[in-house]
């Protein structure tokens, strides 16, 4: 029974179009398991990191007016340096992480991180160590005191006179005391060697432990990263298995039309055979023999220029023509322009049964199938119309033909391909596709 459909809005946007790959087998699909973050990325998230500390803690130094900022701006730079190269033999260990769960990375992060952070902090005091000793000393002296180490590393602070300066440079005064313009002596402060070498395991403990955040704050970065890695890497594998499923839908749908159609092609060889007509079956079976040749060559998830199609039905129509020499007439309207615009292969195979079916097979008269594409608002519309009966109780719906045209045409385009089918006002019938227009690139 011949059926109808609505059919689509010329001017509905067009979707995009859907394009697929056939897929050998599962391990296609397979994505690495711990996508890696790119190289270029691990690099910028380390210098990104160590270049906003340089910039804060320079900020800061200009702001609360550091003595000798120059000199320790370029130590400063050294020390970023330092820190980048520490964190970049640091990123290998943490990238075994990856795959690991998120407990397992939090643990692990936080233990590596301890002795990095006390090799920058022992970095950072090495580097700054000949400039803290002019530091304090210009400090000192601003302040009016004089600060000086003694041969045993104490650290000796005296308070300056202003008004009598003048120092033998080759002996230290006493430790003890210092004369005054008054004739007062005033005491000097001694700070021993092990107060001080107390005092450098404070600053490197406080140091290490602000090292300690940024690397944290590091791997936090770079777990985010790897992260968004794999969120991608999942993104890639469903569009893959969405295409992979899409391809197979359409193979499905494609190979329905295949014994749909040799089944009635078989049935009209029989009977040609037992009507004994031997020379009508051997130009039928040779012209089988080429049709499917030719249909079955392509990939069935592929699209066909519309001459090949063409071509394909005419070979259809070759067969029939046996069956019917006398009944079936052909007509195709194909504007050279549209030879190459783009379609799913045998798509217009079950609407052409339909009409040698219920038009040419159902009557005596000479039948005219016509076949015509024209292009309308960017869509390809192709026409299969014959001028045959139809039944008086014909009633809409879908038949096996064109419910299979009717999903391939959803599965490959959407909602911008759409089926309609119905009688002709004055006798016969016609079905019409709608598809977006693509040509060959």
């Amino acid at each position: 029974m011949r059926s109808t459909n609505d059919a689509c809005g010329s001017t509905k946007p067009l979707a995009p179009p859907v394009f697929l790959r056939l897929v050998k087998s599962p391990m296609d699909l397979t994505a690495p398991s711990t996508p890696r973050v790119p190289f270029k990325l691990v690099l910028a998230s380390i210098a990104g990191v160590w270049l906003a500390y340089f910039a804060l803690a320079t900020l800061r130094g200009w702001l609360v007016g550091l003595e000798l900022f120059d000199a320790l701006l370029l130590r400063r730079i050294l020390v970023t340096l330092g820190s980048m190269a520490v964190t970049f033999a640091l990123w290998p260990l943490v990238r075994l992480l990856d795959p690991r769960p998120f407990w397992v990375k939090v643990g692990a992060v936080l233990l590596m991180a301890l002795p990095a952070s006390v090799l920058l902090a022992a970095i950072n005091q090495m580097v700054f160590a000949d400039i803290e000793n002019r530091v304090v000393a210009t400090i000192g002296e601003r302040e009016g005191l004089r600060i000086r180490s003694d041969e045993s590393g104490n650290l000796l602070v005296d308070p300056l006179d202003r008004e009598a300066e003048v120092v033998a440079s080759s002996a230290p005064p006493p430790p003890a005391a210092q004369p005054t313009a008054t004739g007062e002596a005033r005491p000097a402060i001694t700070i021993d060697a092990e107060t001080r070498a107390d005092n450098r395991l404070r600053q490197l403990v406080d140091v290490a432990l602000g090292r300690y955040y940024l690397l944290l704050a590091w791997a936090a970065l770079y777990f985010s990263l790897a992260n968004a890695e794999q969120a991608r890497a999942a993104e890639r594998r469903e569009g893959e298995y969405r295409r992979a499923a899409k391809a197979s839908e359409l193979r499905s749908l494609r190979y329905q039309v295949n014994p749909h159609f040799l089944f009635n092609t078989l049935n009209s060889l029989s009977a040609l055979v037992m009507t004994g007509k031997s020379q009508a079956a051997e130009q039928m079976i040779q012209t089988l023999s080429t049709f499917y040749r030719r249909s079955l060559a392509g990939d069935p998830t592929g699209d066909v220029a519309l001459d090949q199609e063409i071509a394909l039905q005419r070979l259809y129509l070759e067969i029939e023509a046996v069956r019917f020499p006398e009944r079936l007439r052909t007509r195709f309207d194909i504007p050279a322009a549209l030879a190459d615009a783009r379609m799913p292969g045998m798509i217009l195979q079950p609407l052409i049964e339909n009409s040698v079916k219920y038009a040419v097979s159902a009557t005596t008269r000479p039948v005219t199938l016509t076949v015509a594409a024209r292009e309308e608002y960017g869509c390809l519309v192709i026409e299969v119309a014959d001028d045959g009966p139809v039944a008086k109780d014909a009633q809409p719906g879908f038949g096996i033909g064109l419910a299979n045209v009717r999903d391939r045409l959803a599965a490959r385009y959407g909602d911008a391909g759409q089926i309609s089918s119905g009688p002709v006002v004055g006798g016969g019938w016609r079905s019409q596709i709608r598809l977006p227009l693509e040509r060959h690139d």
